[in-house]
C-alpha cells in the first residue's frame, strides 16, 4: 500500500459502508506495527468490528493487541463517552446546587446530541490533543460509514463557531463552560485533519459504480472542509484465474468495467488496488496476506446479462424463503411499515428498492424512503418512475430549516425580542439536526397508516442510535416547545406492533456483517422489537463455480448461511450474486425472479 511508503502520523480510512475500511485500516496498523512503529488503532464507528477482526477484547482505553508487537486498539464507545462526558460535566455542581438543579442538569445531558458530542469529545482529544497520545507514533481510525464520517469532520467548525457566538450559556448539551475548555482541542483537529505532513485520508472503495460515486462525493466534501491529502483504496478487484468459468470471468468484467470508468474526481488520486481475497479476513494472520494482494484489474469488456454454467451440483435452498414469497406476504398486508436494517454496504438500499418496486407493480400505493445520510435511492432506480411508487429523503438541512421555523413560530410566538433572540441561538445548535431528523423519521413511520412504506435506513449503529433516542427525544423537543407531534408519540408502539412493521435484517454472508446482525437483533429485541426476517446478500453459494478463489469464498459462507439460520432467524431469504448490478427498474426485478444461468441448452433456475 503506497500511502505506508512514508505515512504521517494520522491516518484516516473511511468511505461508504461494507467496503472494507475496517479490514484496511487494521491491515495498515499490523504493517506499521511490523515496521517496529508504535500504533494505536481507533474506530470512531457506533458499530464497530475491532475486537472480531482482531481478535482482542476491547475497550474505550488502547488495549494491546493479541499477537502483535508495538500496537493498541480502542472502540470509542458512544454511550460509555456520553456516561463519562455527562459525569464530567455535573461534577463540580453536585453538592453546590439543589438535587432538583442536579437532576435536571442530568435530564438535559440524556439526548441523542449529547452521544455525538461526548463520542467527538473523545475523537478530539486523540487528534487535537498531542499529550493524550504521546506514546505513539501513529494514530489509525478507522471511521464510521460515510455520511456519519463527515458530519464528525465537520463538528470541529460546527462547535468551535456556536461556541463562540452563543451568548446565552447554556445549549442542549448543558452549560457552555464546560465546552470553552474543549475549544481549543477542537480548533486543534480542525487544523490537524487538513495538514497534508501529519494526516492522510485514506479513501476505501469496492469496483462498484455505487461505491466508486460516493467515494467521489466524499473526496469533493473533504476537499471542501480542507482535507487535500488523500489517497484511494480499491479494495476486491477481481481477476479470473479459471478462464472456464464464467461467473468468475463475469466477475472480472464487472470489475473491470467499474475501474474503467473511474468517476473523474478519482483519477488524479494516488491509487493502491487491493484483490478479492479468498477467505474472511478475520485475524492478524488473514490481515497480514493482505499486503500481498495489491494488483491491478485490466478488462473493458461489459458483463453479460446471461451467464453459461457448467455442469454440476447445486447448492440446496432447503430452509430459505424465496424473495417473491416474502413480498407476497408483505402485498396481503396493504399497508404499514417495511424497513431494511443491517451493516452499512450489505445491499440494504438496493433490498429497499426492489421490495418497493415489486409492491408497486402490484397496485399498492408505496412511498420509498430513507434516513441514511448518503443516501442511494436515486442511483439504485436509476432515476427511473413508476406507477404507485413514490420516492423521498429525509434531508438533514431539510427538515432541519424546517424544524426551526415550526418552533419559532409555536414556541416562540408569545416570547419577547430577547426571549425569541435565545430561542433562535439554541436552534442553531448542531443537535437541533438530530431532533429535525428523527421527528421525519417518525412522520415516515405514520405513513405506513394509509399505504405501504417502505424505509432504507441508516447503517447499523446510526439506526440503533436513532431508535434508542425515541424516549430521550420527548425530553429533548419539550426543551423547545411544548407540543409532542402524535407520530412521535405513537413511534415506538408502531415499531413495536409485528402487524404494521416488518424489519427485514440485511446481511452478507461473511462474519463481520452476520455477527454485526445478530448485534443489531440483540439490540432490537431489548427495545421489543422483532424482526420480521433475514435477507443475506449476494451469494456465492447457489452458483456453480470453478475459480479458486470464489470457490474459497464460497465454502467460507456456508458456516454463516448455517449459523444464520439454526441461531438467528425464523425466516431467511437468500440473493445470490449476480452479473449485473441491481441497478434500475428491471434490475430490480432480479431479486424476486428467477436468476437465469444458462447450462449448454438447459436455463437452470435459482429462485
Amino acid at each position: 500500500m503506497r500511502f505506508l511508503e512514508h505515512p504521517t502520523r494520522h491516518l484516516f480510512f473511511t468511505g461508504k459502508g461494507g467496503v472494507g475500511k475496517t479490514s484496511m485500516s487494521c491491515a495498515s496498523a499490523v504493517s506499521l506495527a511490523d515496521a517496529g512503529r508504535r500504533v494505536l488503532l481507533v474506530s470512531t464507528d457506533p458499530a464497530s468490528n475491532l475486537d472480531e477482526v482482531l481478535g482482542t477484547t476491547l475497550s474505550g482505553k488502547p488495549t494491546p493487541v493479541r499477537g502483535v508487537d508495538h500496537l493498541w486498539a480502542m472502540n470509542i464507545d458512544p454511550e460509555q463517552a456520553a456516561a463519562d462526558y455527562r459525569e464530567r460535566m455535573v461534577r463540580p455542581y453536585r453538592g453546590v446546587l439543589p438535587e432538583a438543579a442536579i437532576e435536571n442538569m442530568e435530564e438535559q445531558f440524556s439526548g441523542s446530541c449529547t452521544l455525538e458530542i461526548a463520542a467527538f469529545d473523545e475523537f478530539a482529544k486523540l487528534l487535537g490533543d498531542e499529550a493524550t497520545t504521546s506514546d505513539f507514533d501513529h494514530i489509525v481510525f478507522d471511521t464510521a460509514p460515510t455520511g456519519h464520517t463527515l458530519r464528525l469532520l465537520t463538528l470541529p467548525s460546527a462547535w468551535s463557531g456556536y461556541i463562540e457566538s452563543n451568548t446565552s450559556g447554556t445549549s442542549c448539551i448543558g452549560p457552555l463552560a464546560g465546552l470553552q475548555e474543549q475549544q481549543r482541542i477542537y480548533q486543534a483537529t480542525k487544523q490537524r485533519l487538513g495538514d497534508a505532513s501529519e494526516t492522510t485520508l485514506v479513501l476505501v472503495t469496492r469496483p462498484e459504480p455505487s461505491a466508486l460515486q460516493e467515494a467521489q462525493r466524499t473526496s469533493e466534501e473533504l476537499r471542501s472542509l480542507g482535507v487535500n491529502n488523500q489517497h484511494l483504496v480499491i479494495n476486491g478487484t477481481f481477476k479470473a484465474t479459471d478462464p472456464s468459468d464464467p461467473i468468475a470471468i463475469a466477475m472480472q468484467l464487472r470489475c473491470a468495467e467499474a475501474i474503467d470508468n473511474l468517476p473523474k474526481g478519482l483519477v488524479s488520486l494516488e491509487q493502491t488496488s487491493v484483490r478479492l481475497a479468498s477467505g474472511g479476513l478475520i485475524g492478524i494472520n488473514a490481515l497480514r496476506q493482505i499486503r500481498g494482494l495489491g494488483t491491478d484489474a485490466e478488462n473493458d469488456t461489459a458483463p453479460s446479462d446471461e451467464v453459461k454454467v457448467s455442469s454440476g451440483p447445486m447448492f440446496s435452498m432447503d430452509g430459505f424463503t424465496s424473495f417473491r414469497s416474502l413480498v407476497d406476504q408483505f402485498a396481503e398486508q396493504r399497508h404499514g411499515v417495511i424497513m431494511t436494517m443491517g451493516k452499512g454496504g450489505v445491499g440494504k438500499t438496493s433490498v429497499a428498492a426492489a421490495v418497493a418496486v415489486a409492491l408497486a407493480e402490484r397496485g399498492l400505493k408505496v412511498h420509498l424512503s430513507t434516513t441514511d445520510p448518503a443516501a442511494h435511492l436515486q442511483s439504485a432506480l436509476a432515476d427511473e418512475g413508476l406507477d404507485g411508487l413514490s420516492i423521498s429523503r429525509i434531508d438533514p438541512a431539510e427538515v432541519t430549516n424546517r424544524y426551526r421555523r415550526e418552533v419559532m413560530q409555536t414556541a416562540g410566538a408569545d416570547l419577547d425580542e430577547q426571549g425569541k433572540a435565545l430561542l433562535d441561538e439554541d436552534l442553531r445548535s448542531p443537535c437541533t439536526e438530530e431532533i429535525a431528523v428523527f421527528r421525519a423519521f417518525a412522520e415516515s413511520i405514520a405513513e405506513g397508516k394509509d399505504g405501504i412504506v417502505v424505509l432504507d435506513t441508516a447503517p447499523t449503529g446510526h439506526t440503533v442510535l436513532l431508535l434508542d433516542s425515541a424516549l430521550a427525544y420527548h425530553r429533548e423537543v419539550t426543551r423547545q416547545s411544548s407540543q409532542m407531534p402524535e407520530s412521535v408519540e405513537e413511534l415506538l408502539p408502531r415499531l413495536r406492533d409485528p402487524d404494521f412493521t416488518r424489519i427485514l435484517v440485511v446481511t452478507l454472508p461473511e462474519s463481520t456483517p452476520v455477527h454485526e446482525a445478530a448485534s443489531l437483533q440483540r439490540d432490537l429485541r431489548r427495545a421489543e422489537i422483532e424482526p420480521y426476517a433475514w435477507v443475506i446478500n449476494q451469494s456465492l453459494s447457489p452458483l456453480p463455480l470453478r475459480d479458486p478463489t470464489l470457490v474459497g469464498r464460497q465454502r467460507n459462507e456456508q458456516s454463516y448461511l448455517n449459523e444464520v439460520r439454526s441461531l438467528h432467524s425464523k425466516r431467511t431469504v437468500l440473493v445470490p450474486w449476480h452479473p449485473v448490478q441491481p441497478t434500475g427498474i428491471a434490475g430490480l426485478r432480479r431479486f424476486v425472479a428467477p436468476v437465469k444461468l444458462k447450462q449448454e441448452d438447459t436455463t437452470v433456475s435459482i429462485s
